[in-house]
């Protein structure tokens, strides 16, 4: 575990991590920092992403908020959420838990602060590390989604639909993880003036920030595509299924017809007396039937229908 307070660039700036339960180490940090003590309050009273800022004293800009940095993407409130207090000198964090990170390294992050200018650029080297992680995950979901993309062709089936839309549901969960950390870049940039930009670790997260957000926005697009070539191939199929139907409706309309005539109980029916009834009525039926089928195809209206299908085609 590391400790709550420590010191970075010759003790240039600090960086203070408090438990939630902590409320006297928290106290004690307000106490000598007046300006933490709204976070406190907020935090009581807010469980979900927020920010403030606070540009009353020039050079003594702060800004403060809540971050959810892990959701789980079936389970609403299975999520992961810290707070903090950025300024120049220090900045402090309550409730981050690094082991989330899984693709950090706690002792390199640490070194690289202490490269950092001041309590700021030591905040955006937290938050580069957090986007880093976004994009691994980001990249694992590429590989799940390029695997969906041929099983769509290969196996284009209702379970098929369902996995598309969880997808989608997954990118929708990143991207409302990245807008809050969209909305921490603009808002640092605002409090602490263009000069935040020179800072190369904030030039890093900016950048990190642009490609989870590019990648997201593609992969969404690859996803809408995907849902109207299902949709297409849906509506296809049951166009298809009641064109099918319809044409056995009327090919078997002859021997519904014929059948329905001959099956009458009227005493007067002249076909009862003759000797080759039975051959006549099979041949009218077959005629019949074997007309209006070919009338049918020379119109058009049956279509491929009774063509075999392609293996592996979308529209099996």
């Amino acid at each position: 575990m590391r400790p709550m307070k420590q010191s970075f660039n010759d003790e240039k700036w600090l960086w203070y991590e408090v438990a939630e339960d902590e409320t006297s180490e928290l106290e004690e940090i307000v106490s000598k920092y007046s300006g933490c003590r709204q976070l406190v309050v907020d935090i009581k009273s807010k469980n979900t992403n927020f920010l403030q800022l606070n540009t009353e004293t020039h050079g003594q800009e702060y800004i403060w908020g809540s971050l959810i940095y892990r959701q789980d993407i079936n389970i609403k409130d299975e999520n992961s959420i810290f707070h903090f207090y950025v300024s120049k000198e220090f900045f402090l964090t309550i409730g981050f838990d690094f082991s989330l990170l899984k693709q950090s390294d706690p002792d390199a992050v640490l070194r690289k602060m202490d490269q950092a200018e001041d309590g700021i650029e030591g905040f955006f080297i937290l938050l580069g590390e957090i986007l880093t992680n976004y994009l691994f995950r980001i990249d694992e979901y590429e590989e799940r989604l390029h695997d969906l993309l041929w099983r769509m062709k290969e196996q284009n089936k209702r379970e098929i639909l369902e996995k598309i839309y969880e997808n989608r549901h997954e990118l929708l969960t990143w991207k409302n993880l990245l807008i809050p950390v969209t909305e921490i870049k603009l808002i640092a940039e605002e409090a602490f003036s263009s000069k935040i930009k020179e800072q190369p670790e904030f030039s890093r997260v900016a950048t990190r920030l642009e490609r989870a957000r590019i990648l997201v926005k593609d992969y969404q697009q690859e996803i809408d595509t995907m849902i109207n070539l299902e949709e297409v191939v849906s509506t296809h199929r049951g166009n298809e299924i009641m064109k099918t139907l319809t044409v056995m409706t009327i090919l078997f309309t002859p021997v519904m017809a014929w059948g329905a005539l001959w099956g009458m109980n009227f005493k007067a029916m002249p076909e009862l007396e003759w000797k080759s009834g039975y051959v006549i009525a099979l041949i009218i039926i077959i005629v019949s039937t074997f007309g209006l089928y070919f009338y049918l195809k020379m119109k058009g209206w049956i279509g491929d229908i009774l063509h075999s299908k392609k293996k592996g085609s979308f529209f099996d």
